[in-house]
């Protein structure tokens, strides 16, 4: 798969419709085209001149750092290629993974979550004169069962996370089960959604801004309920191209180990293919997203983008998604080699990246990774795991966000 994947990165095609201009890429250089996204698909995370020694150091096989390019030079070549490059490369590796292992399903369904979750970058301004703090909003839709971001994209705060969605909503089919947080639920969305045949699920607020049908059914202490929701208003209507139709949908009261209620709003009035019992787990698999947005953040240093510019902090942003991505891959590979199946033993995903970051360099630019070497990393994952315990609850101290500053980058 990493091959073929490999494959994709150094073809003509791909090469013409990602960069900027005709004449970038044309001659053979240090710093080929295939080489700017592979270095980025390691997961930059420390000063980008100390990142470039290592990997190709990596590259070329040798124990000590290696000076190639400059991080100008670097920043230069990846200035010549388009924002969205890294969603044509996601693009093509969940084709392959589709092809090779297939995608899990809930009652006949593919589950996809959404969320975002908001960054704090150091970029410089217009003039290029000063470095300023800039708020963004990183927005994914997720695949919880193999752990994969399917879309993302990386927005300026000036519009909310509902405008965000309804941007993705073209990659979704009608055998996708959409899995949503408290902070979208509304009648124009949910019209939306069943207008055009997208099941979906999302939690409700039960707070006193929610719907007065949610907050009369957490008073009625039924399970489950069959409700309308108010008509969607003229300008909603208009704006998002939703008709003016109150949506029906089904309401389920849902209990935690800890005792508290939620409540679940879905599409899926059909009880006999979706019984109540079903829900149980359903909304608990949306909270993947919430660990895959902390792996990026914590673990690849999102904040800490390898450039200044609106440009390299959107390629940052699909860069290292992918680069998530394709540690989920190796660790679910090195679980169904090395473990067994049903065990309370889980991959460890920080030391699953270190131990594949060191051969992506030679696996994304000259494919040329043997079968036995495949091997050993996978063994080398399947060494670091830790164990699941169910039901176990940790709740976190609520405290100010961290934000590293940008200058605090580690040197390697």
């Amino acid at each position: 798969m990493v091959k073929r994947l490999a494959n994709f990165l150094n073809s003509q095609e791909f090469l013409e419709s990602s960069r900027l201009a005709p004449q970038f890429f044309t001659r053979c250089r240090v710093l080929p085209f295939a080489t700017v996204l592979a270095f980025l698909l390691c997961g930059v995370r420390g000063a980008v001149q100390a990142e470039l020694d290592s990997f190709f150091a990596l590259l070329t096989q040798r124990t000590r750092l290696l000076r190639v390019v400059t991080a100008q030079a670097f920043s230069k070549a990846r200035h010549q290629i388009r924002a969205d490059v890294f969603e044509r490369v996601n693009r093509a590796l969940l084709a392959l993974v589709g092809e090779e292992i297939g995608f899990a399903r809930w009652c006949g369904l593919r589950l996809v979550a959404g969320d975002d979750s908001h960054v704090r970058l150091t970029l410089f301004d217009p003039e290029r004169r000063v470095r300023y703090i800039k708020e963004a909003v990183a927005f994914g839709l997720f695949l919880p069962g193999l752990e994969l971001f399917e879309h993302f994209t990386l927005y300026e705060p000036v519009c909310d996370e509902r405008q965000m969605l309804v941007e993705h909503l073209d990659g979704l089919a009608a055998d996708d089960l959409l899995l949503l947080d408290r902070g979208y639920p509304s009648a124009w969305l949910v019209a939306l959604l069943i207008h055009r045949n997208i099941p979906f699920c999302m939690r409700c607020d039960v707070q006193d801004n929610g719907f007065a049908v949610v907050r009369r059914f957490m008073r009625s202490g039924q399970p489950e309920v069959f409700v309308t929701l108010p008509t969607p208003s003229v300008r909603d209507a208009t704006g998002y191209e939703c008709p003016r139709t109150p949506p029906r949908v089904r309401l389920i009261r849902q209990i935690t180990p800890q005792g508290k209620v939620r409540v679940l709003m879905t599409s899926l009035c059909d009880t006999e293919r979706f019984p109540l019992e079903a829900f149980a787990e359903l909304y608990h698999q949306r909270w993947r997203i919430e660990e895959a947005f902390k792996r990026l953040k914590h673990r690849l240093h999102l904040e800490h983008t390898s450039g200044l510019s609106w440009l390299a902090a959107r390629q940052d942003f699909g860069a290292k998604a992918v680069c998530d991505n394709l540690a989920a891959l190796a660790a679910w590979c090195a679980a169904q080699r090395h473990l067994v199946p049903d065990t309370a033993w889980r991959i460890n995903r920080t030391l699953a990246f270190n131990v594949l970051r060191r051969i992506l360099p030679r696996a994304l630019v000259t494919a040329t990774l043997g079968a036995r070497i495949v091997a050993e990393v996978l063994t080398q994952i399947a060494l670091n795991v830790q164990k699941f315990v169910p039901e176990r609850h940790r709740p976190r101290t609520p405290r100010n966000k961290p934000h590293k500053f940008h200058a605090y980058k580690p040197a390697v």
